[in-house]
């Protein structure tokens, strides 16, 4: 019952093709060539295909995955809810990971598959325990839907569109191959399910909404109309109603008449239609593309030397205009080539614009947030204005990682536009949105409200001191006031006491002002840091590729000039054996183009 994400047919064939790339680098000295060969073989190899799995807390997203791997590695309950990603992925044995966050990088810890369940649910916070620094639990379980590289990724609940949760997941959305996004069939989608749909839709390619629960509601059937009308107008994709206790005993029982009642042999369907043949085309198309490159210029480099052998007079030329192919080359690999000097600039500009951007958003929330503090006493509101400003930001930081990621494609493709190369691939951009989640908020402020006994005092302070004032300006003039001192006592202290809460008020608004600025600085300052680290990275894997690609057309050059010079000082008989020669080596050049295009189609 679990149906498999079929890889095989194209990754086949490429392999094939790579390896008799790999072959022709060794028989023609090209290492330069086999190193970007073996690494488009590695992943032919080792797909991975990531399906985040999103969706609003307790609507059925780890029954899903359950019910698609057909075993019990995500906890379901109702009194519980995921607190960090679980990746659920192939694996030769069952066994379980810890994905534990450290200063210097993330590291792996092995554990029991019954402890999955004490480290994916919502665990007590703030215990300073290893639980607080575990970013995720792997679970690798041998079954056929995962065998092609498939990675199930069941993610905590959105929340809400501006959550810090929402943003974690969208971050995630925005490096995964495929999205099923679960809602029960309770109700029709929220407008923040909507949102969240709709933002989804713009960072992946592939995204499905999975209705579950649809044994448990008899009115499923109109609420997938609904949602498909809602979806019509804003982000038109596919709508699947399952149910997964349906699934798990189609499973168990092995029906697969009641597999298909379930409605997951859509999903699956679904999942192989739009991610797997796709991906494996992907992967094959990059893969065999590395060897078509691979065969342009061993070809340029036997076409020459055939030139030469063939036309000894024209020798002479053949080399002069090879010499200024290698001058040509020669300037690709220096800091004044085009393809560098755009790279730079554009790096530099980049850097000023997502920072201006970060400033400008941040500005915004501060806004926000001196308004609302202004219309109200932080004594009574502080415990929600933490997490709001702290959804708030995460809403904005992935807004502006969502600038970077675009702005940093769009300069990878100019690059690649002036050196005449096709594009790499950018590096991960990892999730901003726990850069909004500092350690500890230091407020610093007294939310502390004036006691009753100083209340007390501070009215009895005024109005003992507005009755004493009264009393000998009356004397003075020969008045006696009397009771009415004692009045006028009263009142003072009245108002004094409510001028005093006044400033108590204000003191709390300026020290939260202060709270906030001095926390959305702090952001600013970690989240500045993290995206010119994440521009330098793409700025390294840019120059690395094209300087990779500039020696290895300098490499090709270099072959064929020297093929062309010897050419020239041989014989004729020398030169005729040599043609031969030639003439083998592009012809087997030839066949192996044909066969790297007929895998591309």
């Amino acid at each position: 019952m679990t149906e498999a994400v079929t890889t095989t047919g194209p990754a086949a064939k490429a392999v094939a093709v790579v390896d008799l790339g790999l072959r022709a680098c060794e028989a023609y000295d090209r290492p330069d060539a086999a190193a970007r060969l073996a690494a488009a073989r590695r992943a032919l190899d080792d797909p991975v295909l990531h399906v985040v799995v999103a969706g609003e807390f307790k609507q059925g997203k780890s029954s899903l995955v359950n019910a698609l791997v057909g075993a019990t590695v995500c906890p379901v309950e109702d009194d519980v809810a995921t607190a960090v990603p679980t990746y659920v992925r192939h694996g030769a044995q069952p066994e379980a990971n810890l994905l534990i966050e450290t200063e210097e990088s993330p590291r792996r810890e092995n554990i029991a598959m019954a402890d999955v369940r004490r480290y994916v649910v919502e665990a007590e916070p703030g215990s300073g325990s290893e639980v607080d620094r575990v970013s995720g639990v792997e679970v690798r379980l041998p079954r056929k839907i995962l065998a092609g590289g498939l990675v199930l990724v069941d993610t905590p609940g959105v929340g809400g569109l501006a959550s810090p949760h929402a943003a974690a997941s969208l971050a995630a959305v925005s490096m995964a191959d495929a999205v099923l996004f679960v809602t029960g069939a309770a109700q029709e989608l929220t407008r923040s399910e909507v949102d969240f749909l709709r933002r989804a839709s713009d960072l992946c390619p592939v995204v499905a909404c999975v209705i579950t629960k649809t044994d448990f509601y008899p009115a499923w059937r109109r609420v997938r109309e609904l949602n498909e009308q809602h979806l019509a107008e804003h982000c038109p994709v596919p709508v699947m109603p399952v149910s997964s206790p349906m699934r798990s005993r189609a499973v168990k029982t092995n029906d697969t008449g009641l597999n298909a009642e379930s409605g997951y042999t859509h999903v699956v369907r679904f999942l192989n239609d739009q991610l797997g043949r796709s991906a494996a085309e992907r992967l094959a198309d990059d893969a065999v593309a590395e060897v078509a490159a691979l065969c342009d210029q061993l070809e340029a480099h036997f076409e020459a030397e055939r030139a030469a052998l063939a036309d000894p007079e024209s020798a002479a030329r053949i080399v002069r205009e090879l010499t200024a192919v290698k001058a040509h080359v020669d300037v690709l690999k220096t800091s004044a080539a085009k393809w560098n000097q755009t790279l730079n600039d554009g790096i530099t500009d980049l850097t000023s614009d997502i920072d201006h951007d970060l400033r400008a958003r941040v500005r915004t929330v501060i806004a926000e947030a001196d308004r609302a503090v202004e219309t109200t006493d932080p004594a009574d509101t502080w415990a929600e204005m933490e997490p709001w400003l702290q959804s708030r930001l995460a809403d904005e930081l992935l807004g502006n990682y969502e600038l970077l990621r675009e702005r940093a494609g769009r300069l990878s493709e100019r690059v690649g536009h002036h050196f005449h190369e096709a594009s790499g691939s950018l590096p991960p951009v990892h999730d901003p949105a726990s850069l909004a989640t500092l350690d500890g908020f230091e407020h610093k402020i007294d939310l502390q409200r004036m006691r009753v006994t100083k209340q007390a005092m501070v009215a009895l302070k005024n109005a003992y001191g507005g009755a004493l004032m009264f009393i000998i300006l009356g004397s003075l003039v020969g008045v006696q006031l009397g009771p009415i001192g004692l009045g006028i006592g009263l009142v003072m202290g009245h108002r004094g006491l409510r001028e005093e809460k006044k400033r108590h008020v204000q003191r709390r608004r300026t020290e939260a002002r202060n709270a906030i600025r001095r926390y959305c600085d702090e952001v600013i300052f970690v989240a500045g840091k993290d995206s010119r680290d994440t521009l330098r990275r793409v700025q390294r894997q840019l120059r690395d590729h094209y300087s990779a690609v500039a020696e290895e057309l300098n490499r090709s050059n270099a072959q064929a000039l020297a093929g062309a010079a010897e050419a020239a000082k041989r014989t004729q008989a020398d030169r005729e054996q040599r043609l031969r020669d030639v003439e083998s080596e592009l012809s087997r050049v030839r066949q192996l183009r044909q066969r790297a295009e007929a895998v591309m189609g």
